[in-house]
């Protein structure tokens, strides 16, 4: 039986996810609730503690203090920090989705861009070759890659390319929760464009709900329906995107939009 403050709109809630390093190192008693079908965005200069939030959120680390962590999946309604590490895992396979800052761990560089997409669909119980196929296949036009290439290797490929790769890897499934760590990072301007381009209309057919971790408030504008400003592990402040990048109320927002603090 799911609890009354678990509503059918919210797919993720969690309240109190701490984990610290040293003073404003990591994140603090962090409340966040996902609704269906939004991209929430995390943003803040580097060392803010949105990726350590992210990787507690995905069940990639465990807090150290007790938190409440509660996930509307397949199941019903999962307390993640109260599953086995191979539950946890299995989340993470079957799913979610993790796209990765870069792509290469995201991605098995060793075998070609088929096997990668495919692998996604075997773990769900898909074993016909041609349905695997034409699946790698379709996904690769999706992604803007050519499907002529689906037997070559990740590792003959750009690093955009490589990005457009994990990105159909990871969604050829359709994952019911989807965690982005700064996914145009490290990429040209024009190329970061075009993921974005590709992103957006991902996120809109799919209908996708999306933690995004990222440092750029022009990807946070493009991708996000809401933001949570961090600042020394703590989060400074929330609200739709456009409020808050267009009339941030806390004076470390401002810093950020007005692009006085570097990332």
């Amino acid at each position: 039986m799911k609890r009354p403050d678990l509503d059918r709109a919210t797919l993720l809630e969690a309240r109190g996810v701490s984990r610290l390093y040293g003073p404003g190192k990591g994140c603090e008693a962090i409340d966040i609730r996902l609704h269906r079908g939004e991209v929430l965005g995390i943003v803040g200069e580097s060392g803010s503690g949105k990726s350590t939030l992210l990787r507690l959120l995905a069940g990639m680390e465990r807090p150290p203090m007790p938190a409440r962590w509660s996930i509307d999946s397949h199941e019903g309604e999962l307390d993640l920090y109260a599953i086995g590490e191979a539950r946890r895992r299995a989340l993470l396979r079957m799913e979610w989705g993790l796209v990765h800052q870069n792509p290469r761990d995201g991605l098995r560089l060793g075998v070609s861009a088929g096997a990668n997409i495919g692998e996604r669909l075997m773990a769900l119980g898909e074993r016909h070759y041609g349905q695997l196929r034409a699946a790698g296949q379709d996904w690769m036009g999706r992604v803007e890659l050519d499907p002529r290439r689906i037997d070559d290797a990740p590792k003959t490929f750009s690093g955009g390319m490589q990005q457009r790769l994990q990105i159909a890897r990871t969604l050829v499934t359709r994952p019911n929760l989807v965690f982005m760590d700064e996914p145009t990072g490290g990429l040209d301007v024009s190329v970061q464009a075009r993921l974005l381009d590709m992103l957006r209309t991902l996120v809109r057919e799919l209908g996708l709900s999306v933690i995004l971790v990222t440092h750029d408030l022009a990807v946070a504008r493009l991708l996000a329906h809401r933001l949570m400003v961090m600042r020394r592990g703590q989060v400074v402040e929330t609200g739709l995107t456009d409020q808050i990048l267009d009339d941030p109320q806390h004076a470390y927002t401002q810093l950020l939009v007005s692009s006085v603090l570097t990332p």
